[in-house]
């Protein structure tokens, strides 16, 4: 299909009249109007053609033999809900007509003899207000799409979350944990970042290193002895003797990450009196 017949779909237009020369006439009304025209000459034959069609706007004769057009219309309204019905009819059975417009089955009555032009400016809006129907319909079934996107969307986001919460949950209490055992070792212990940032020490080093003042987010080359942030700038493990004016420490620096990462250093002072954690 091209563009032109995507942008313009095939107008189809039924019409049921049991007198063969009256379709003649609206064929010929309808002839140069754009439209697709089917014909049948009974509700009957024409419930067939309803099987095998996509009908956009019938017309109806009211007055035909075994089958009447509102009641034609009543059956079509089920078969093709969308389809705009209008009844044309030269007899104005008027509680019939009130009733069939009144439960919907009909959008129009028109009457015979008809004005060409103006039946022809009737179908036009018959046709304008079922298409600007579909097109409501086609918005509000994509809006029902993207709000049920929207909804899996939000589910997703809501399990996302929930997921991140209990992660950092437990990030949060293995951390409380870890630093529970930091400050319960009874050696000196202190972490440095990348850029020499102190991130973690436990009461041991602060005693040790920091004189009882908090080491825990100063800068190592500030309250640290150049020798040691001499160990810390490395990056491979080492051990080395480091002496605090009063005793021997044996001190242990090594990379905090892996092989791909590193995220800073670790020191670890054991008195020389203490045996066997680096032996």
């Amino acid at each position: 299909m091209n563009a032109a017949l995507a942008a313009h779909p095939v107008r189809t237009l039924l019409l049921v009249d049991d007198e063969e020369n009256v379709l003649a006439a609206l064929r010929r009304v309808f002839r140069n109007a754009g439209y697709q025209i089917v014909c049948a000459s009974s509700g009957e034959v024409a419930l067939d053609l309803l099987l095998t069609h996509k009908v956009d706007v019938i017309v109806s004769d009211q007055r035909m033999p075994s089958m009447t057009g509102t009641e034609f219309l009543r059956c079509a309204k089920i078969t093709h809900p969308h389809a705009l019905r209008l009844v044309l009819s030269g007899y104005t059975e008027l509680q019939s007509v009130m009733d069939a417009v009144n439960d919907g089955a009909i959008y129009k009555f028109l009457t015979k003899p008809w004005d060409d032009a103006q039946l022809r400016a009737n179908i036009a809006e018959a046709f304008a207000h079922k298409e600007m129907a579909d097109e409501n319909r086609r918005l509000a079934a994509a809006l029902d799409q993207s709000n049920a996107e929207l909804r899996c969307a939000n589910q997703q986001l809501h399990g996302l979350l929930a997921e991140r919460q209990h992660q950092l949950a437990l990030d949060e209490a293995a951390l409380t944990v870890l630093r529970e055992v930091l400050h319960g070792i009874p050696l000196p212990m202190l972490g440095v970042d990348r850029d020499g940032l102190i991130v973690c020490a436990n009461a041991e080093a602060d005693a040790l290193l920091g004189g009882g003042v908090p080491l825990f987010g100063e800068s190592a080359t500030e309250r640290l002895s150049p020798e040691l942030c001499a160990r810390l700038a490395g990056n491979v493990a080492v051990s080395f003797n480091w002496r605090d004016g009063r005793k021997v420490w044996r001190g242990q620096c090594r990379s905090i990450g892996d092989r791909t990462t590193v995220f800073g250093r670790l020191l670890t002072l054991v008195s020389t009196n203490q045996k066997g954690l680096f032996q």
